[in-house]
């Protein structure tokens, strides 16, 4: 199993952030602690993030494929880690 770090972080909440944190936590709420909560709205953050760059990708490849085949040109492998860096 691979070595992890282990982070702790302060976070400050007031108002209606904090009244609504509290009322997904607890007795009455979906978690038990506020860090069991974190946890997972920044492990959905992260999917949802990647799930928005797969998506970029498909439509990158569906366009690709698209294409008429007459409208292709070769590639270096520096060309296109340079195009996909600028």
């Amino acid at each position: 199993m691979p070595h992890t770090t282990t982070t702790t972080m302060t976070v400050r909440l007031s108002g209606a952030l904090s009244e609504f944190v509290a009322s997904n936590v607890g007795e009455h709420g979906a978690y038990e602690t506020t860090s069991e909560y974190l946890r997972d709205l920044i492990r959905r953050d992260k999917e949802r993030v990647e799930r928005e760059a797969f998506d970029r990708l498909k439509a990158e490849l569906a366009r690709a494929f698209a294409a008429p085949e007459d409208s292709y040109r070769p590639l270096t492998a520096a060309e296109v880690i340079a195009r996909n860096q600028g």
